[in-house]
C-alpha cells in the first residue's frame, strides 16, 4: 500500500466530518496543501545533513507516492524546496494546524520522513534534530518521538526501555508491570533457590541491578518531562 493510499484509509476512518467541524474537506492525499507541505518537508530533510541527492528523492517517491498525473509537479517542487532547509518549520506548522485532530496522520508523515533520512544508510544527528523539531511542531510527545526513533534507528544496549522491553511511550502502569515481571524473573533469590553456583547468583544480581537502574531512569525522566510540561 502506498503512503497516499494509507493516508486516505486513515482519513476515511478518522476524519468524520460529522464529528470534526475543523478538519479540512476531502482526503489528505487529495489536499494540495497537504501534498505541498509533505513534499517540502521531505525535500528539506534531504538537505538537513548538508547534501541532497537522488537517493533521498527515490526514498521520498517510494513512501510519499503521488498520483502519476501529479508527479512532475511534485518533483519540481521537491527540487526547489531541497535547495535549503529554511522554511521547514512553517510547513510543519501548517500540517499540524490542519491535522491537529488526527495525530496518527501526522505520525505517519514523520514515519515517512524517517524513511527518507535513512535513504543513504544512516540517520545523521542533523537529520535527527530536524525530525525532532518537526515532531515537536506536530505536537508529538518526547516519549512518542523516542519510540519512533527506536523503531527506525534502534537503541543502545543500555537504553532503559530496551532493558525493560517496553516501548518508550508505554504508560506508567505498563512500565511498572514490565519492571515487576523482569525483577521476578531475574531476582538472585531464584538462582539461590535452585542451588546454582555463586557465578550464576552474581550474574542475577548484576541483571537485577540493571533492571532497577533502568526503571529508576525511566521514572526520573518522566517526572522531569512532566515538570517541563507544567512550566
Amino acid at each position: 500500500m502506498t503512503f497516499w493510499r494509507n493516508i486516505a484509509t486513515l482519513a476515511a476512518r478518522r476524519l468524520d466530518m460529522a464529528e470534526c467541524q475543523e478538519c479540512p474537506p476531502g482526503l489528505p492525499g487529495q489536499d494540495p496543501a497537504f501534498s505541498t507541505a509533505v513534499t517540502a518537508l521531505g525535500a528539506k530533510l534531504a538537505k538537513a545533513d548538508g547534501s541532497a541527492d537522488g537517493d533521498e528523492y527515490a526514498a521520498f517517491a517510494e513512501v510519499f507516492h503521488p498520483a502519476p498525473e501529479s508527479e512532475n509537479n511534485i518533483h519540481r517542487l521537491y527540487d526547489l524546496a531541497r535547495q535549503t532547509t529554511h522554511g521547514f518549520e512553517s510547513y510543519a506548522k501548517r500540517l499540524a494546524k490542519r491535522y491537529r485532530t488526527c495525530p496518527q496522520i501526522l505520525e505517519d508523515v514523520l514515519d515517512g520522513l524517517f524513511h527518507i533520512a535513512k535513504a543513504d544508510g544512516a540517520v545523521t544527528q542533523d537529520e535527527l534534530s530536524y525530525l525532532e523539531r518537526v515532531a515537536d511542531l506536530f505536537g508529538m510527545s518526547p516519549l512518542s518521538f523516542r519510540r519512533l526513533t527506536a523503531t527506525h534507528v534502534g537503541t543502545g544496549p543500555d537504553d532503559p526501555y530496551r532493558i525493560l522491553d517496553v516501548p518508550a511511550d508505554a504508560d506508567d502502569a505498563v512500565v511498572h508491570s514490565a519492571w515487576r515481571a523482569a525483577m521476578s524473573e531475574a531476582h538472585p533469590d531464584r538462582a539461590r533457590a535452585r542451588g546454582l553456583p555463586l557465578e550464576f547468583i552474581e550474574v542475577a544480581e548484576a541483571k537485577s541491578a540493571a533492571i532497577n537502574a533502568a526503571f529508576s531512569t525511566v521514572m526520573r525522566e518522566r517526572r522531569e518531562l512532566a515538570g517541563l510540561g507544567a512550566n
